[in-house]
């Protein structure tokens, strides 16, 4: 018997066919070594990984999409959240950025940290605040860095960014603002974007693009500062630790860090659907395989 085909549905169908598959990839992807470091497979071509040499020179030795940046390991993470207000250890309000006069509006509201207020699915991959659809990605983070200072850019900016020489900087905005970064703990790893400075410093940049340890010691040394999608992704408690690193834009995977905000695209826009669609049938065969095998089995022992 033939059914009709109602394509409206096939495309939910493997829509969440493709999230299930998404959110299963890093249990097979994401390890650890015997030395507890992350051990994480990109499909980016041909790698290149970078020790810990200058930006400048990591800069002009490899494209963009071949760049595997170098850990940071056992960060203290905290919390911090769009439309924060000042407490002790976050002295300003959150309703700006460093670079965002407006963040708060931009972002369509305020983040709403508290978990009864909040959407948090792995199965639909939806992470954000219940009461309004962010319009930026909610998966952001910060870093004790700004590479903005009054009168243009640090001094050493150009030296310790690898991407700095990448970047259009006509304008004279931030080079760090939007930049991605994978975040690992509890066996999970997610993506993010940098959109604030903090916490506490604004000059670590040893720290954020070198090989030494954060120079902060308040607040437990928190070193890096997540947004509530990033600690319900990852299910983890304020000041756990976290090991992360910057990846290139090209090398982040679909997942729910894409779902809202200017990275976001319709299906009917993304590369992936064809394999999203060819692993949803493939999906569909290996139900019905093991379906007919149960039956058969059934019926042989007269069930």
């Amino acid at each position: 018997m033939r059914f009709p085909f109602h394509e409206h549905r096939f495309r939910s169908l493997v829509h969440h066919a493709a999230t299930a598959l998404f959110f299963l990839i890093p249990t097979f992807l994401h390890a650890q070594n015997s030395a507890g470091t992350p051990r994480v497979v990109i499909p980016s071509g041909t790698r290149i990984v970078y020790p810990t040499t200058s930006a400048a020179a990591r800069a002009t030795t490899a494209p963009a999409q071949s760049t595997l940046y170098p850990w940071k390991l056992n960060i203290t993470s905290t919390a911090f959240w769009i439309g924060e207000q000042p407490a002790q250890n976050n002295p300003v309000p959150n309703h700006v950025s460093s670079w965002d006069l407006n963040w708060q509006a931009n972002y369509g509201g305020y983040d709403d940290p508290d978990p009864m207020k909040r959407i948090a699915s792995h199965s639909t991959g939806e992470f954000r605040p219940k009461h309004f659809v962010p319009k930026l990605n909610p998966f952001y983070i910060a870093l004790p860095y700004n590479d903005k200072q009054q009168g243009g850019y640090r001094p050493e900016a150009e030296k310790v960014i690898p991407w700095f020489h990448r970047v259009k900087k006509n304008d004279g905005s931030s080079t760090l603002k939007g930049r991605w970064l994978q975040i690992y703990s509890n066996n999970r790893s997610c993506y993010a974007q940098w959109e604030d400075v903090g916490p506490f410093v604004v000059d670590d940049w040893p720290y954020v693009f070198g090989d030494k340890r954060p120079v902060n010691t308040s607040n437990r040394g928190a070193a890096i500062d997540i947004s509530p999608a990033v600690r319900d992704y990852l299910s983890i408690a304020d000041s756990s630790q976290v090991h992360w690193r910057f990846v290139e834009e090209s090398q982040v995977p679909f997942g729910p860090w894409k779902k809202y905000g200017p990275q976001a695209k319709p299906m009917t826009q993304r590369p992936d659907l064809d394999a999203q669609q060819r692993y949803f049938e493939y999906l569909k065969k290996a139900r019905d395989e093991q379906f007919r095998r149960k039956s058969k089995t059934q019926l042989e022992n007269g069930e």
